[in-house]
């Protein structure tokens, strides 16, 4: 599930690497791809690249991060084969890459879930979405407000071309963020913020705080989310596949127009039996038959 950072810096160097390694000598029928954009999504793409690699020694496959808002630019303006996005492009996204020329075709390839996190001191152990919408807004500052400790607030979460800070803002703000809120670079910045401020709160996609083991990563708790006052936990698989956790969402590939050759392989190899169950190891979720039902009106299995 989560990788540390200086894993996945490593994965990247060793892939960009290759691709400069290779570029004078590569064989014939050899192919560079380059993957970038959403942090949320980057450790589980380096593990499907991985994997991928391993069956086809005539591909390399290059993942970089930044923000699901610097893949779908570099996807514009033809950068990169594949941006990975954890929100849906918006419609002037759309327009713009229309009047570069691109045609952007969308893939599903898994399902993320949220985790509301705070440090493991914090006695709260759950947040209604509307209690989570004041708190990031601003409008209650105090841990008080909600059963906690007389302590302030700390918000810790994303910069403004981050998917899930858009994700977030749209779905359960509903409004600006508090201007006091922290701006992270990435999940693992989140993470160990959290984990050193007792007063802090934040957002990060679901794998990043899970051990493969299943345990949670030492110093956080995730709190569990209560959108009709049930209280739902996001470490229950079929509260994640059944719908029930409230802070899901899929996530999301683009290219420019349906996929051919080895972007096409490499994208069907993440939709398989055997890419499907390796997004479930690493922390995140397989398709819903929903989103299974989208990808193949788009032609995009065998």
């Amino acid at each position: 599930m989560a990788r540390p950072l200086f894993v996945i810096i490593l994965h990247i160097i060793l892939a960009l690497s290759l691709i400069t390694s290779s570029c004078s000598k590569a064989p014939k029928g050899y192919s560079l791809l380059q993957l970038k954009g959403s942090d949320t999504e980057v450790s589980l793409a380096l593990s499907l690249a991985e994997a991928y690699m391993d069956k086809d020694s005539l591909v390399s496959i290059a993942v970089t991060g930044g923000g699901s808002g610097t893949g779908i630019a570099a996807i514009i303006n033809g950068k990169t084969d594949i941006a990975n996005s954890s929100r849906p492009m918006k419609e002037k996204e759309i327009s713009l890459a229309e009047s570069q020329g691109v045609k952007v075709f969308t893939t599903l390839f898994a399902v993320d879930a949220l985790a509301i996190i705070v440090n493991d001191q914090n006695p709260l152990d759950g947040l209604g979405t509307s209690q989570l919408g004041e708190i990031f807004r601003g409008e209650k500052d105090n841990w008080k407000a909600f059963g906690g400790e007389d302590l302030e607030i700390n918000l810790y979460g994303r910069q403004n071309n981050s998917g899930t800070y858009i994700f977030f803002r749209d779905n359960f703000l509903k409004a600006d963020y508090s201007p006091e809120a922290k701006q992270m670079n990435g999940n693992a910045q989140i993470v160990a913020g959290v984990r050193e401020d007792p007063s802090a709160i934040g957002y990060v996609g679901l794998g990043y705080v899970v051990k493969k083991n299943g345990s949670i990563v030492d110093g956080l708790k995730i709190l569990n989310i209560a959108q009709d006052s049930l209280f739902i936990s996001p470490l229950e698989k079929d509260n994640i596949t059944s719908g029930a956790y409230p802070i899901t969402r899929p996530l999301y590939q683009f290219t420019n127009g349906k996929p051919s050759g080895k972007i096409l392989e490499f994208i069907q190899f993440e939709l398989s039996r055997e890419g499907q169950e390796l997004v479930s190891r690493e922390g995140y979720y397989p398709l819903s038959p929903e989103h299974v039902m989208i990808n193949k009106q788009n032609g995009l299995y065998e």
